[in-house]
């Protein structure tokens, strides 16, 4: 495996996309580059991490909102009437 292919699986290696296959190969050029593979395997941990944290949690809280309110909104649709007491609580 030569350098430049060792740079790409590295991206991969990162984010758990290799197969196992992919993997054992992966480790034997790991061994080969030696300090230089190291160094570029940590350049790219450090660059998932960078962009793990540039992403904006909006969506996401905005997506929970949308799951809760949706819940509110479910429970406070009126139930059939089941018994006299929740006629009762309505004022009915």
């Amino acid at each position: 495996m030569s350098f430049e292919e060792f740079q790409n699986r590295s991206r991969l290696y990162v984010i758990g996309a290799l197969e196992p296959e992919e993997l054992d190969e992966f480790e034997s050029a790991r061994e080969k580059f030696g300090k230089k593979g190291e160094d570029f395997i940590t350049k790219c941990y450090a660059l998932h991490e960078a962009f793990a944290l540039s992403l904006r949690p909006a969506k996401s809280s905005n997506l929970i909102k949308e799951r809760l309110m949706a819940m509110v909104r479910e429970r406070k649709k009126p139930n059939p009437p089941a018994s006299s007491s929740s006629q009762a609580t309505h004022g009915g």
